[in-house]
């Protein structure tokens, strides 16, 4: 491992020097790569550098008691201080040396469906809806909204919508997967617990010219932007429909004002369901025991449950557990995709990743 570790240090001080050059940024482009770079060393070179001085500090530790016996129980006391942190920095480091998900910097794609559960299920997608919007303004993300039809009592038939920010992909990758919620409906007379479910996926954002899609496989159709009970919001035919004829996948985009914006957002999320499909096929040949049980979930897995009545969200790929549901619902979710993080990583130390 301290081999490799040089050799991250001796590219990041490589990138330094290259900045320091009076020519550096005649290139933007290139220029913008090397920061990048530079920027995802520096953490794991700053690792490795507080390691190698905890190991020095140790090794003092041990000439100093061998010279001065009289303070043996100082530098004992110093080098267990010394040991505890190189211990420790050598697990930040196995995990900071971990690959790396080529796509966790990239904005992300929403998608929520209503499920199970009629007008109840509509009324948690609304609810999962704010309670993204309420993550991301957190995070200081900016979210924004590519299609969204309502129901007239306020629920959510589908949501779609863009995240923008640092990691959004890398934080929001665990929520793909079915969410299941037990409460009494706004809709409920009588009082009684009900369970419906909604659907979300995560799909990194993707823009149209990184993945081929053919003009020829593309049908497009026009229409009117809607609101609640397909009252008209937008006199002229400015949404946008995209059929990709040899998969069927169908997209949507109508919150721009003219159609060619919403024809350009609605390829890019062409591109990016195309770019999941792809990965899904290449995840199917990977065997079972190499597969993640905690990463960005399939579409009709069940991967949480928001028990009102209980005041608790339970994830059910870590089985973790956390009480005060309404924080949660009013964005607080850093606990649980922390856990689910710490969670993935520790799966592909085990896996020798």
């Amino acid at each position: 491992m301290e081999e490799k570790l040089t050799q991250v240090e001796n590219r990041y001080i490589e990138l330094c020097d290259r900045a320091e050059r009076p020519d550096f940024y005649a290139d933007p482009k290139l220029a913008a790569k090397y920061l990048k770079e530079q920027r995802d060393l520096e953490p794991v070179v700053s690792a490795f550098r507080a390691w190698k001085r905890a190991k020095t500090e140790m090794q003092e530790a041990l000439e100093l008691m061998a010279a001065e016996p009289e303070m043996k129980d100082f530098c004992q006391e110093e080098y267990q201080s010394a040991k505890k942190e190189a211990e420790r920095l050598e697990d930040e480091l196995r995990i900071l040396l971990l690959p790396k998900d080529p796509n966790d910097d990239k904005n992300v794609i929403v998608e929520i469906r209503g499920g199970v559960g009629g007008e109840e299920s509509a009324l948690f997608a609304h609810s999962l809806y704010r309670m993204y919007s309420m993550y991301a303004a957190r995070r200081g993300w900016t979210l924004e909204l590519l299609n969204y039809n309502e129901t007239e009592l306020g629920g959510v038939k589908e949501a779609d919508f863009i995240l923008s920010g640092s990691g959004a992909f890398s934080r929001m990758k665990y929520e793909s997967g079915v969410h299941r919620v037990q409460r009494v409906p706004e809709t409920e007379s009588g009082g009684r617990i009900h369970t419906s479910t909604a659907t979300v996926a995560v799909l990194p954002e993707m823009e149209a010219a990184e993945v081929e899609i053919r003009p020829e496989d593309i049908e497009m159709q026009v229409y009117r932007s809607s609101g609640a009970g397909g009252q008209h919001i937008n006199k002229t035919s400015s949404a946008v429909r995209l059929i990709h004829k040899p998969t069927g996948i169908v997209v949507a985009c109508q919150e721009e004002r003219s159609q060619f914006q919403n024809r350009e957002k609605a390829m890019n999320m062409l591109a990016s369901k195309l770019y999941e499909m792809e990965q899904e096929r290449l995840d199917s040949a990977v065997s079972g025991a190499r597969k993640s049980q905690v990463g960005s979930g399939m579409r009709n897995e069940k991967i949480r449950t928001y028990n009102f009545p209980q005041d608790r969200v339970t994830d059910h790929r870590i089985g973790l557990t956390l009480h005060n549901i309404q924080g949660f619902m009013d964005g607080d979710l850093d606990p649980m995709i922390d856990a689910l993080t710490t969670a993935e990583q520790a799966e592909k130390l085990q896996r020798g990743e």
